[in-house]
């Protein structure tokens, strides 16, 4: 076992990187709900943003790596299948089914210890919420009407009291969310949506640990103690011993990122082994600012070199990049950041605004607004149009 770290340039980190995103091969999930599935598995999670100025993100980063996507696959896995559910990663997120334990524990924190705007809600009004829903069927806040309302605590709170509720039983997972019309969300009684007689088991602090470390590696290719515990910061502590048998074993290696050597990071010891593949010719993504490559905004700017910025909340004379901003990856470099907007009732894709991070060259603008064109029918399809 070597002493030292293994010196990668950032160009091989990206290349691991991109890999380990599944981003260097035209389908590599295949279609339909299954895909769904398969890409939500390897991603770990997909995170769910309200923002539609174009389609929404969790619809953009499968359609990122599922060229054939639809939006009634999501739906599917969700509803029919259930290989999928929503709950809290760093964000509210799609979450592989088969990973439901890892996410027990917190779900058990919110029921015997929740913070206080839950500590206070009337248990009473909570349980015959559970009986209604399990009288009725799946609920919608819609379907729930409230004799009192109250003031919003922010933009996107609920003025229904009965809200709280609803989400007090969804992350202490006596309520999952069984379909959705748009952002409008069905509350159902857990078991009987997965129709489990008894749920799955949940996970130690010691296998909540390993499981970060084993979705990191597999989706991040090359990981640092942050990138691994993004979102679950509390958590370094049982990883980092768990990083230090796995390179005693020789499982992984420690390695240094040239322009990044301050932040210690670790890759699988095999995917050290041999050259460095070439990036396929013509990959072109344009990719969601929520997108698993670009949110980690540290991580991108040490391995990309590309400074993100999300300035939707961003006075409109303060912004550089525009609204909503998507990254442009060019093989494995990010080129330029596209301000863009569906017109839906126009049919046409809008671009507020082009910003280039390397110089222009007339084969890399031929290539992007190529790209566009299939991003633009990506968005108007007629199975992504609002009901």
């Amino acid at each position: 076992m070597p002493s030292m770290p293994v010196e990668i340039s950032a160009s091989r980190a990206r290349h691991l990187w991109l890999a380990a995103q599944r981003l260097l091969e035209p389908t590599p999930f295949g279609a339909g709900p299954q895909a769904v599935k398969l890409a939500t598995e390897h991603l770990g999670y997909v995170q769910i943003d309200t923002i539609n100025v174009i389609e929404r993100s969790h619809h953009h980063i499968l359609q990122t790596r599922i060229p054939d996507y639809a939006r009634a696959d999501l739906a599917a896995a969700q509803s029919v299948d259930k290989s999928v559910f929503e709950y809290w990663a760093h964000a509210l997120a799609y979450i592989p089914t088969a990973d439901y334990r890892y996410f027990a524990p917190d779900m058990r924190q919110m029921r015997d210890n929740p913070p206080a705007n839950y500590a206070a809600i009337n248990r009473r009004d909570y349980n015959a919420l559970l009986r209604r829903i399990g009288e009725e069927g799946a609920l919608s806040i819609r379907d729930i009407d409230d004799e009192v309302l109250v003031e919003k605590e922010h933009l996107w709170a609920s003025r229904k009291p009965s809200k709280r509720l609803l989400n007090f039983g969804f992350y202490n997972g006596d309520l999952t969310i069984s379909r959705r019309d748009g952002m409008l969300k069905a509350y159902e009684l857990t078991d009987r949506h997965f129709g489990w007689e008894r749920r799955p088991r949940p996970a130690t602090p010691g296998q909540v640990a390993d499981y970060l470390l084993s979705r990191a590696l597999r989706s991040q290719g090359v990981v640092s103690l942050d990138s691994i515990c993004y979102g679950n910061l509390g958590l370094k502590a049982q990883v980092l011993p768990l990083i230090e048998k796995a390179v005693r074993a020789g499982r992984l290696a420690q390695v240094s990122i040239t322009g990044a050597e301050k932040v210690p990071h670790w890759a699988e010891a095999a995917a050290l082994e041999g050259g460095q593949p070439p990036v396929p010719a013509g990959l072109v993504h344009i990719l969601s600012p929520f997108d698993p490559l670009v949110i980690q905004r540290k991580r991108l700017e040490a391995i990309f070199g590309y400074v993100h910025r999300f300035e939707a909340y961003v006075p409109a004379a303060k912004r550089v990049l525009g609204y909503f901003a998507l990254p442009v990856l060019v093989g494995d470099e990010i080129v330029a950041a596209l301000d863009l907007k569906t017109d839906r009732q126009a049919g046409r894709l809008l671009v507020q605004r082009w910003t280039w991070m390397v110089p222009e060259r007339p084969d890399l603008k031929a290539a992007i607004e190529e790209a566009l064109g299939r991003f633009q029918r990506f968005q108007l399809a007629p199975s992504l149009l609002p009901a």
